[in-house]
């Protein structure tokens, strides 16, 4: 009876502990989410769409009327420069090559007897026989035959020539991507040339006509390097660099756009005329940089936790500083100050800006990629549990990792990237779930 009593009391006992240890927990604050810093490679892109087409493509048209009497080649065909790739029926052509020919026959008739008649007066007028009218006339109508015969020639040529265009050949060696025409089609080429087939010529080598925004224009230059996916092959990355930027501007729903000319290689052909490309632009690129996700950057505590932190960075800048080891940017601790960089104030935390020099961004230097690098903090839990700040500067983001540089950087160091605030727990069951609220940091944060 009397170990029955003990243990109980006991129980009694740890389960008072356990709910004070509880209670405290609900009660003590803030509890954080944490990212780690990494070591590795990063790159900042500019993203756009557009279509692939052959480098170079011509249309194959007619330039006369007629009807489709047989077609050589067909979808996909390879054609090589010369090649006869479509005939139109010749029935009326070859009626007219007689005509003309028959013409320049009575033409060439006509003038042999326009020089014999010349001919005849001529010697008659030298006599003084003939009259000075009568010469004239003959030289008239010989010249008029003269005419005449070349005239003829000139259409007997017209005819031979609208023969010859009867019979289409390819201009250049390609492929076939499209026809447009069948056999017993009518085509007529009276204002314009119909288009029979478009032939591409060379897909080994392809473009990408891609539309970027014109807030991501300025960071496209010819001989960038590209990545890009098409939608049937999305796990694969084909490459590609920029060869032309078009002046030219296109507006649509008010957002202006200018088109990139990206030079792709296409040796195996899988990728085909038309198809839509994801492109990324590789505007800058760092390689073995500390890196954080961008939660990490966007982080705030409260005003309180600021002020202690300044005030215990403060105390070790006057430590280092006694120790000899200040740096030039005092307690940001930057080494190699730059020209323009923030510097500590009075305070001893430098004009960085936001709250105390830790809430916002601050003073902004130029990066390799010609963007704003700017003055941040980083929080995390020192050795004693207790919230510290690290200030660095940051360099270029791929849209979820920003680079940083800082003078206690190390890879794997766990950085806050949100918090969440317990409130006072509301019921005394110390095994019922206690009901909270929560804090979060500004939009972003987590």
């Amino acid at each position: 009876m009397k170990r029955w009593v003990i243990s109980a009391v006991v129980v009694l006992l740890l389960g008072a502990v356990a709910y004070g240890f509880l209670s405290r927990k609900s009660t003590s604050g803030t509890s954080y989410r944490f990212v780690a810093v990494e070591k590795g490679d990063l790159e900042s892109v500019v993203s756009a769409t557009g279509a692939l087409s052959a480098v170079k493509t011509v249309q194959v048209g007619t330039q006369i009327s007629g009807l489709i009497s047989r077609l050589n080649v067909d979808f996909n065909d390879k054609v090589t420069a010369g090649q006869v790739v479509a005939q139109l029926d010749t029935t009326l052509l070859d009626t007219a090559v007689r005509d003309a020919e028959a013409t320049l026959e009575r033409n060439q008739a006509q003038l042999r007897q326009a020089e014999r008649d010349y001919a005849r007066i001529k010697t008659l007028h030298e006599q003084g026989i003939s009259p000075d009218a009568d010469f004239n006339t003959v030289q008239y109508n010989l010249d008029v035959a003269r005419a005449s015969v070349k005239s003829a020639e000139a259409a007997m040529a017209r005819a031979r020539q609208n023969l010859a265009y009867a019979t289409i050949t390819a201009p250049v060696s390609g492929t076939v991507v499209e026809r447009d025409v069948d056999v017993g089609q009518t085509v007529a080429a009276s204002l314009s040339a119909p288009k029979l087939f478009l032939i591409a010529n060379d897909l080994s080598e392809m473009q990408i006509l891609a539309a970027v925004d014109e807030s991501d224009i300025g960071q496209i230059k010819e001989g960038q390097a590209v990545r890009f996916t098409v939608k049937t092959y999305q796990d694969r990355k084909f490459t590609g660099t920029v060869k032309q930027v078009r002046l030219q501007s296109t507006t649509d729903q008010n957002v202006v756009n200018y088109t990139v000319v990206v030079a792709v290689a296409n040796p195996d052909g899988k990728l085909l005329p038309g198809m839509t490309a994801t492109v990324e632009f590789v505007v800058a690129s760092a390689k073995d940089v500390f890196k954080v996700p961008n939660a990490a950057l966007r982080f705030r505590p409260s005003d309180a936790v600021v002020a202690e932190v300044r005030t215990r960075l403060q105390k070790e800048r006057a430590a280092r500083m006694q120790a000899g080891e200040g740096g030039p940017n005092g307690a940001l601790g930057i080494p190699g100050g730059e020209p323009g960089s923030a510097r500590a104030g009075a305070g001893g935390m430098g004009d960085i800006g936001g709250r105390s020099g830790f809430a916002g961004n601050g003073g902004r230097q130029a990066n390799g990629n010609g963007r704003p690098r700017e003055m941040t903090v980083l929080y995390f839990l020192d050795k004693d549990g207790k919230i510290t700040g690290m200030p660095v500067r940051s360099g270029i983001t791929d849209g979820q990792y920003t680079e940083v540089r800082g003078r206690d950087l190390e890879a794997g160091l766990q950085v806050i990237a949100g918090a969440t605030q317990a409130t006072q727990a509301t019921t005394s069951n110390p095994f019922q779930a206690t009901p909270g609220g929560e804090r979060r940091g500004p939009p972003g944060g987590f």
